[in-house]
């Protein structure tokens, strides 16, 4: 698949959804190549934002328990990552739309790729910088979530279904995000 397709996935249901759908990676590889390493990212990046620019953000920031905080989050995003699949099944059911488990896995991978990137913002210690990238993210993973359910769910044309599922699952992703940064404000 080349980046044309990827950058194409938040924005249509054409294109990309269809080749990734055929080239689909069995729920193993999906764990080990995407979700594993692209859910280390931000535990990591905000170790590194901590420990370089950590008060340059906010006051306080660096004497927080980071060395638990990292590890936590990450275990964090697995389990949430876990659920999020059940959940996008679960709503494409109520909703009337055929989406397979596998494919509600999928998607579930696919949805957080934008948030896992835009860690990357912790590189620069500007705490405007950070927040407009992973508001970005969030309208990209929104835009995934629409989209994906479009390509891979079986539906009828109506795409009123399709839209009122991705806003459950797009709230019950907001409120996941929540958890997980209350966890990490927390510990």
């Amino acid at each position: 698949m080349d980046i044309n397709h990827i950058l194409q996935l938040p924005f249509t249901r054409e294109g990309g959804w269809q080749q990734l759908r055929r080239e689909r990676p069995s729920l193993n590889a999906l764990i080990l190549r995407v979700v594993l390493p692209l859910s280390l990212l931000p535990p990591v990046m905000l170790y590194y934002a901590i420990h370089h620019h950590g008060d340059a953000l906010l006051a306080g920031l660096s004497a927080r328990p980071w060395a638990l905080i990292a590890p936590t989050l990450f275990s964090a995003e697995l389990i949430t990552f876990l659920i999020m699949g059940w959940l996008i099944h679960g709503v494409a059911d109520a909703h009337r739309l055929r989406l397979s488990l596998r494919d509600a896995y999928f998607l579930a991978a696919m949805v957080p790729l934008p948030l896992w990137l835009s860690s990357l913002t912790l590189f620069v210690a500007d705490l405007w910088f950070i927040v407009s990238g992973v508001l970005l993210a969030l309208m990209l993973s929104c835009g995934l979530v629409y989209h994906g359910l479009q390509a891979l769910a079986e539906r009828e044309e109506d795409d009123i279904m399709v839209m009122s599922a991705t806003y459950a699952v797009i709230a019950f992703g907001l409120m996941a995000w929540g958890v997980l940064l209350a966890l990490v404000w927390a510990l």
